[in-house]
C-alpha cells in the first residue's frame, strides 16, 4: 500500500489511501550519488513558521458560552466553595420548638449574620463572616445531635468544555464523554510521556534537503524532481514549550522523526492536541508530552529513498526505544495483516511492559476485505499491559472496516465515513500542499509539510490513540502499572453488542470518566 513490505500503516484518511494505491509500482531508481543520505538537515528554525488555515468543511463556529470564566471576588478565587455560607440540614425527626431551639443556638454560636430557608429547598443556609473557616464550622455542626448533615458550599462546576472552535464537531470525544471525564482530571500533566510510533510527528520548525526520484503509475511518468528543499514546521494546535521529547527517527536512523505524510500528526492531535486555548479541536491528554518516533514510511519516504522502511524489525526497535527513554504509553496506529506472525515485535511489546509501558494497538481495518488476521494486534492481545482496539462510528456501533477477532478487547471511536460527518477531526497536514503525487504529472512538484488544517480521519487508527490518551490521563492520577491500566479500562468499558465481551467490541465502549472515577481523583 505505502510501499511497506512487512508492516503496512492502518491508512484511514481516504487521500492516504489513493496515495498508497498510485506508488504501489514501487520506488524507481535511486538518487545518482548513492552514498550521500536520504536526507539532511539544511536548519532548524527557533520561531514558529507553521500556517494554520483553520480550514475544516462545514467549520462550526466558536461557543462562547463556554469561554472561562473567572469569580467575582478576586480574593476567593481558587476555593472550592464560597466563603461565608454553610449548608446545614436539621433533622425532620425532631418537633419543631426543639428545632427552631437548635436554630438559635447555632446562630449565636458561629455569630452568624443570618440564618434563613430558602425556596425550593429543606435546608437552610448559615451566613458567616467571610473569614470563617467554613468547612471547620461544617464539621463541628455535623456532630450535633439534631443536625442531618452539614457542609460548605462547594462548587459546583459546568463540565470542562474546551473554547476550541470547531470542538462541536469532535463527537467522538462527545461519545466517550470527554466532557465529563476532563471535570475529573483535565488533560493528564506533563510529567507523563506518550509515545507516538508512526510516519513521525510535525514536531519542529526546519527545512530538510531531499532527492526526489521519479516513478511511473497507471501509465503515467512522474519526473524526478531532482534534490529539493522542504519546509517543516511543528504543528501550532500541538506544539507547545517542552512538549516534545526524546525524538527518533528509525526510517531516516536520525534524530529527526519529521512527519512526511500527515497520518502521525494526526494520531498525536488525538492524543494530545492543545485544548481550550481557542485555536481549532481538542485532544485527550492535552497536558501530557509526546514523544514522537518515526517507524513507519510515507509515500514521500518512498519517493525520497529512505534507507529503511516499516519492518517488524524497524517497529520492534523503536517500540524498546520509546520504553527505554521513558514513555509510560506507547501508541502503535499501525500494523501489518500479510505473512506470518510477528515475535519480534511481541518480544518488544513484553519487554515495553516490563519497563512498565502500556500500549494501544490498532484492531485493523480490513473486516470487508476477507477480515484477515492483524499481526501486531495478535502479539498484543495475549500480553497484559497491551489493549487491542477496534472502532466504531458517531452512532456507537463497529465501524463497517473494524476487524473482527477473538484478539479485539476494547473499542474506541475511529469514525464512519458511511455516516454523515462521521470523520475524526485533528490537526495535520493540510492534503493541498502535501499529497501533490495524486495530481496530474503536469502538476506535480515538491510538497510543503509547514501548512495546516483541521483533518476528517477514519480508522482503528484513529480510535487507538483515544485508549493511549485515556491511558494517560490515568498514569496522571498514579495508576502507572500496566496491567492495572488495561484492567482498569475494561472494567468501566460499556459493554457493546452481544452481553459481555465479543470479537467485535472486547470488553465495550471505553468511559474515560467512569475509568477515572474508578481509581481515584486527580484533585
Amino acid at each position: 500500500m505505502k510501499h511497506v513490505r512487512s508492516s503496512s500503516l492502518t491508512v484511514a484518511a481516504a487521500s492516504l489511501a489513493l496515495a498508497a494505491a498510485l506508488l504501489a509500482s514501487g520506488r524507481a531508481q535511486s538518487p545518482p550519488d548513492a552514498a550521500s543520505p536520504a536526507r539532511t538537515v539544511v536548519e532548524v528554525a527557533g520561531q514558529s513558521s507553521a500556517v494554520d488555515t483553520g480550514r475544516l468543511e462545514d467549520a462550526a463556529p466558536s461557543d462562547a458560552r463556554w469561554a472561562t470564566r473567572a469569580d467575582r471576588s478576586v480574593a476567593f478565587r481558587d476555593l472550592p466553595y464560597v466563603p461565608g455560607k454553610v449548608i446545614v440540614k436539621f433533622r425532620e425527626d425532631i418537633e419543631a420548638p426543639a428545632v427552631e431551639i437548635g436554630r438559635r443556638e447555632v446562630a449565636h454560636a458561629f455569630r452568624a449574620h443570618r440564618l434563613t430557608r430558602p425556596s425550593y429547598a429543606d435546608f437552610d443556609l448559615l451566613y458567616v463572616d467571610d473569614s470563617a473557616d467554613v468547612e471547620a464550622i461544617a464539621r463541628r455542626l455535623a456532630g450535633r445531635a439534631d443536625v442531618e448533615y452539614a457542609q460548605a458550599a462547594y462548587k459546583v462546576r459546568p463540565y470542562f468544555r474546551p473554547n476550541d472552535p470547531f470542538f462541536s464537531r469532535q463527537w467522538n470525544l462527545q461519545l466517550i464523554g470527554m466532557e465529563q471525564a476532563w471535570d475529573i482530571n483535565e488533560g493528564g500533566d506533563e510529567s507523563v510521556v506518550v509515545a507516538v510510533l508512526d510516519t513521525g510527528v510535525a514536531y519542529q520548525n526546519t527545512t530538510v534537503e531531499f532527492y526526489a526520484d521519479g516513478f511511473t503509475d497507471g501509465g503515467l511518468t512522474y519526473p524526478p524532481l531532482g534534490r529539493i528543499l522542504v519546509p517543516f514546521a511543528a504543528a501550532p494546535d500541538l506544539a507547545a514549550a517542552g512538549r516534545f521529547v526524546s525524538p527518533r527517527d528509525f526510517i531516516y536512523d536520525d534524530a529527526s522523526p519529521v512527519d512526511t505524510d500527515g497520518h502521525g500528526t494526526h494520531v498525536a492531535s488525538t492524543v494530545g492536541e492543545l485544548a481550550n486555548n481557542g485555536v481549532g479541536v481538542a485532544g485527550i491528554a492535552f497536558k501530557t508530552r509526546i514523544m514522537p518516533v518515526k517507524c513507519i514510511s510515507g509515500a514521500w519516504d518512498d519517493i525520497f529513498g529512505s534507507p529503511f522502511v516499516g519492518t517488524d524489525d524497524v517497529v520492534a526497535r523503536a517500540i524498546r526505544y520509546a520504553a527505554d527513554n521513558g514513555a509510560k504509553v506507547i501508541n502503535l496506529s499501525l500494523g501489518r495483516n500479510g505473512g506470518p506472525p510477528a515475535p519480534a515485535i511481541g518480544d518488544a511489546m513484553r519487554y515495553a511492559v516490563s519497563r512498565g509501558a502500556f500500549l494501544a494497538v490498532a484492531a485493523g481495518n480490513d473486516y470487508e476485505n476477507g477480515n484477515p488476521v492483524e499481526r501486531l494486534a495478535e502479539q498484543a492481545a495475549p500480553i497484559n499491559g497491551a489493549i487491542v482496539v477496534s472502532a466504531v462510528g458517531p452512532d456507537g456501533a463497529r465501524a463497517y472496516y473494524s476487524s473482527v477477532q477473538s484478539y479485539v478487547e476494547i473499542a474506541a471511536p475511529g469514525g464512519n465515513r458511511r455516516i454523515g460527518d462521521g470523520f475524526v477531526y485533528q490537526q495535520t497536514y493540510d492534503p493541498r500542499f502535501t499529497d501533490l503525487f495524486l495530481l496530474p504529472p503536469s502538476q506535480y512538484g515538491p510538497p510543503r509539510f509547514d501548512t495546516f488544517a483541521y483533518m476528517g480521519y477514519t480508522g482503528t487508527s484513529m480510535a487507538t490513540p483515544h485508549v493511549a490518551g485515556l491511558a494517560a490521563l490515568l498514569v496522571s492520577q498514579g495508576i502507572t502499572n500496566p496491567a492495572a491500566i488495561e484492567a482498569a479500562i475494561k472494567r468501566f468499558a460499556v459493554d457493546k453488542g452481544t452481553t459481555g465481551r465479543d470479537d467485535e467490541y472486547g470488553d465495550g465502549l471505553i468511559a474515560p470518566r467512569a475509568t477515572l472515577r474508578g481509581l481515584g481523583l486527580a484533585r
